[in-house]
């Protein structure tokens, strides 16, 4: 697929955890897998998934990322899945009224880094697709994430949730996007060849009766040119200009 190339070193880890709690699709569950991949997390845990695991739709939409779906661990219960972790955040767009620090993904990313780095076990968890985190998981957090959505409308997709968590860990890295791969650009046209390009459409202008009238028709054929030349036609911009013109017509020009 598209953007997959295995001879690349592979950045993923396994912290932090990524907790879908309660998740009811497979397509869902498959989508935050590859969005994981993508940005190299590596370590997925489901805690009571309604239609059972592992799930066919899940692996179908995870379009590669089976090594994440692979290694993904079912628990019974919220308590279950995070009895190991000593920092845990909870992504939920409703802050219960609870006393928990609340954050947006860039501070909850650099507190679960320094959490990781002092030696802890570290998660994030994201609720399900019908009612999200129950008050009973949030409150077993250390920290509240929350993303400056509409308000209106601040119900996220769940895969969509876990992928702008997994983009701001790997952008924390400093990561540097790919090179812009520069396309080496056709020559600059001559004006020989911008005056046969002008001519082949000044007859062909005549022909289909645009010009008109006549006595105007030099002032639209400057228009014209003028408008062209500020475009700073390539050799091949030309050639493709003047195949146009040819399709349009049925007729080849000097």
């Amino acid at each position: 697929m598209a953007g997959t190339d295995i001879s690349k070193p592979d950045i993923s880890s396994d912290w932090p955890a990524i907790i879908l709690v309660e998740p009811q699709l497979g397509e869902n569950i498959g989508a935050a897998a590859r969005a994981m991949r993508n940005f190299g997390l590596g370590q997925l845990r489901l805690v009571a998934p309604r239609d059972g695991w592992p799930n066919e739709r899940a692996l179908a939409t995870a379009s590669g990322a089976d090594q994440v779906l692979e290694r993904a661990v079912v628990f019974p219960t919220t308590a279950a899945a995070i009895a190991d972790l000593t920092f845990v955040a909870a992504a939920t767009a409703r802050r219960r009224e609870l006393e928990k620090p609340l954050l947006g993904a860039e501070g909850c990313v650099a507190q679960t880094r320094s959490a990781l780095a002092a030696g802890g076990r570290v998660g994030v968890m994201f609720g399900g697709e019908r009612a999200g985190l129950s008050t009973e998981d949030v409150v077993r957090a250390d920290v509240i994430m929350s993303y400056p959505v509409n308000p209106a409308f601040a119900s996220l997709n769940l895969a969509h949730a876990v992928c702008v968590f997994a983009y701001a860990w790997r952008n924390a890295d400093g990561a540097a996007p790919p090179p812009y791969v520069q396309i080496e650009p056709s020559p600059a046209a001559s004006h020989a060849d911008l005056d046969r390009l002008f001519r082949h459409l000044e007859d062909e202008l005549i022909a289909a009766g645009f010009l008109f009238p006549p006595e105007k028709a030099p002032t639209m054929m400057r228009n014209l040119r003028t408008t062209l030349q500020r475009a700073a036609l390539t050799d091949n911009d030309v050639r493709t200009l003047r195949g146009v013109i040819k399709a349009l017509t049925g007729r080849r020009g000097t």
